[in-house]
């Protein structure tokens, strides 16, 4: 059985990736920075190396005997002075570079679908730079492209709790999120695919509207949806260009964009958003 590198373990996808990997009966390995955080989620694995992973000499060594990288490194919330090119670009071809000189046999990426058309945004920018190194690198690969996960759709019950949801235009731009678990399937099973990109999203595609009824009906609230013109979306994208720091735009300059355009990928999985919604109203 093929040994596997996991980078990104303690994140939200990658704790699902390594749990699918032990289900599958692979040898895991996980990079992580932080010991005591693996330990509190209880994720299974068979080694731990403790690096850090914007440090080259950290990581030395850390592909030795590996056959396949996964990685879902990224930031979504940028700490530590770090910015996109720090970590989902820079990191992760560190990573690229380690793997190489090991002797690793597969690279498999987790960036986001229709990040070639969103390079303005800074996120995406950052992906797709490590993609088309990832390219050009020699290693057979697999991009993996989802959609948008579950827990980005959480911010719709946060509203949906307080009684409105706010959206811009109409509200019928479609999207189908993935639920974490559906998606780490399609991660793993690409250790074992000849396939180079991958765009993948969950079961249901969903207008933004009916995500935020099932929100309301989750919550047991009123229905009630403001819908606020493009024209303003568009202005507090400039303003908050503007005014806030690089760190704090990037996330809301991500947000705003997709909500904007529609996420529709090949539907996959069985997790619904519904499920999903009742999940975190009884934590």
């Amino acid at each position: 059985m093929e040994k596997i590198l996991v980078a990104g373990a303690t994140g939200y996808l990658g704790q699902f990736i390594t749990k699918e990997l032990k289900k599958k009966g692979y040898f895991t390995k996980v990079l992580v920075r932080n010991l005591k955080k693996i330990a509190v989620q209880e994720i299974p694995v068979d080694e731990i190396v403790q690096a850090e992973i914007t440090d080259r000499q950290s990581m030395a060594g850390c592909c030795n005997g590996i056959n396949v990288v996964i990685s879902s490194v990224g930031i979504t919330k940028q700490k530590d002075g770090l910015t996109y090119m720090d970590v989902d670009y820079q990191a992760n071809l560190n990573l690229l570079d380690e793997a190489i000189r090991c002797g690793v046999r597969k690279f498999i990426y987790v960036s986001v679908l229709n990040g070639q058309k969103l390079k303005n945004l800074k996120i995406c920018e950052a992906k797709e730079k490590f993609v088309d190194a990832l390219k050009k690198s020699g290693l057979d690969y697999c991009i993996i492209r989802p959609n948008g996960f579950f827990s980005d759709m959480s911010e719709f019950y946060k509203m949906a709790m307080n009684g409105r949801v706010y959206l811009f235009g109409n509200g019928k731009l479609k999207a189908n999120p993935i639920h974490g678990e559906d998606l780490a399937e399609v991660c793993v099973n690409a250790i074992r695919t000849d396939q180079k990109e991958i765009e993948i999203g969950g079961p249901e595609t969903l207008t933004q509207n009916e995500i935020a009824a099932i929100a309301f009906s989750v919550a047991g609230k009123k229905s009630k949806i403001i819908h606020i013109p493009d024209l303003i979306r568009r202005l507090i994208l400039f303003v908050a260009k503007l005014v806030m720091p690089s760190h704090n735009y990037g996330p809301v300059e991500f947000f705003l964009s997709v909500m904007a355009i529609e996420m529709v990928a090949p539907e996959y999985g069985s997790h619904t958003l519904k499920k999903y919604y009742e999940e975190i109203k009884g934590s």
